[in-house]
């Protein structure tokens, strides 16, 4: 039987495609072993910031991670170009990276000074070495003895396009008003100069609150389309249990107690930080205070401390959260930017029953922290930060909105708007 050429192609773009979804990779800010600690990435000059940048912008991202089986490892990264949803493109490295693909991690410094014994190690991109061809998400995958299988860690970043113009507005939800407990996100996305034809297939949108990646809002359909402008203004798909405002600590020396330690005791090698007893904030009024949204700050008050990234040390800092009896189906989680945005098994707390109450230790480096309580039902997807934390509508929320575009002729999404909203300073 004669096979036609038109036949013949047809099965091998198929079979290419198979192949390809066999080997594609979902990426997540992940880290694959328990002596790295301290996963940090921003735009250089502003640690607060989120790991964005413009296409062509003259600026570089700083990556930083702390490796405490103290001696220097034969550590490499590279970047990987990712779809909408963190599912690995299916485009050669070569097409988005002007440079080499793989890289060694060279900037390294071993700590002075401290009880813990680390090296830290920084990473800058784009550099000589590696620069963007498309916009985009990404991840920074860094790996041992360029063996690619022995990865270490995985942190997201973005490079976008101003190609279209994003306007939006925080307000307290339409739909909620009585309550007073979610946030609705409305927003429009202008392109004038990008010749959207069909916005339903080829646009996807991501809302996230607090660069929460469990509870963002993916693949709203704009609810109107007119002359180069996509609306977004709905009154339930878009909206956010506001939550509340995020608890802080300060461990930024160990010759004091900081905001919300009640000890600092030294059990010989390690120091040890004990937090003030927290309590559920669910059925309380609500305070509005200054806080960081969930992110925490590399620091020491030590006037001798020079070098925050070598000379900061590490505790042991131990959380508790009185309960009359533990919640069950899920479990408890210390959450935020401290346990990179992820609830798993690294911070779950335990339920001590002779006590009452849960509790956790984790092991962090000197600084001023951000942190929330969330509670995880046994198999979902995101944390509940309503539960235990209530939920106002008054809360200091960001909320991070991305606009993907993919024709029907492209191979992968492109990331043409980015912006940002404050549900204070952008509030309706």
């Amino acid at each position: 039987m004669k096979i036609s050429i038109v036949s013949l192609i047809l099965f091998i773009i198929c079979f290419l495609q198979v192949k390809g979804q066999e080997e594609n990779f979902y990426y997540e800010n992940a880290i694959y072993l328990e002596n790295i600690k301290t996963v940090l990435a921003y735009r250089d000059g502003f640690e607060l910031s989120n790991p964005i940048m413009a296409l062509q912008e003259d600026i570089t991202l700083v990556f930083k991670f702390d490796d405490l089986s103290e001696n220097v490892k034969d550590y490499y990264y590279t970047i990987i170009h990712c779809d909408a949803d963190w599912n690995e493109s299916y485009i050669a490295q070569e097409e988005y990276i002007d440079g080499f693909v793989e890289n060694p991690v060279d900037d390294y410094a071993m700590s002075f000074n401290t009880t813990f014994n680390y090296v830290n190690y920084r990473i800058e991109i784009p550099n000589d070495n590696l620069k963007f061809k498309l916009s985009g998400n990404y991840a920074l995958v860094v790996y041992e003895d360029q063996d690619k299988e022995k990865r270490v860690l995985s942190k997201r970043f973005h490079v976008y396009e101003n190609a279209v113009r994003i306007e939006g507005t925080v307000r307290r939800a339409t739909l909620d008003a009585f309550k007073g407990t979610n946030h609705e996100v409305d927003f429009k996305v202008h392109h004038p100069n990008v010749p959207i034809l069909n916005p339903r297939d080829e646009v996807k949108v991501v809302i996230m609150q607090n660069n929460r990646w469990d509870n963002a809002i993916r693949n709203l359909k704009p609810l109107y389309i007119r002359d180069r402008v996509l609306d977004y203004d709905y009154n339930k798909e878009n909206v956010f249990p506001a939550g509340n405002e995020f608890r802080y600590f300060d461990i930024r020396t160990n010759r004091m107690n900081g905001e919300n330690v009640i000890a600092t005791d030294f059990h010989r090698p390690y120091y040890h930080k004990t937090l003030n007893l927290d309590e559920v904030r669910a059925n309380k009024r609500f305070f509005s205070y200054e806080e960081m949204n969930g992110m925490y700050l590399i620091e020491s008050q030590d006037q001798e401390v020079r070098d925050f990234d070598t000379e900061c040390d590490y505790n042991f800092v131990h959380f508790t959260l009185p309960l009359e009896a533990p919640l069950l189906g899920g479990s408890v989680n210390v959450f935020g930017a401290l346990s990179n945005w992820n609830a798993n098994k690294s911070n779950e707390m335990t339920y001590n029953f002779d006590r009452g109450q849960y509790e956790l230790s984790l092991l962090l480096k000197q600084g001023y922290y951000n942190y929330m309580y969330v509670y995880v039902p046994q198999g979902a997807k995101s944390a509940d930060h309503t539960n235990i934390e209530g939920s106002f509508w008054e809360t200091n929320n960001d909320y991070q909105i991305m606009v993907y575009y993919r024709d029907l002729a492209g191979r992968f999404d492109r990331l043409v708007g980015y912006t940002q909203l404050n549900s204070v300073s952008n509030r309706y």
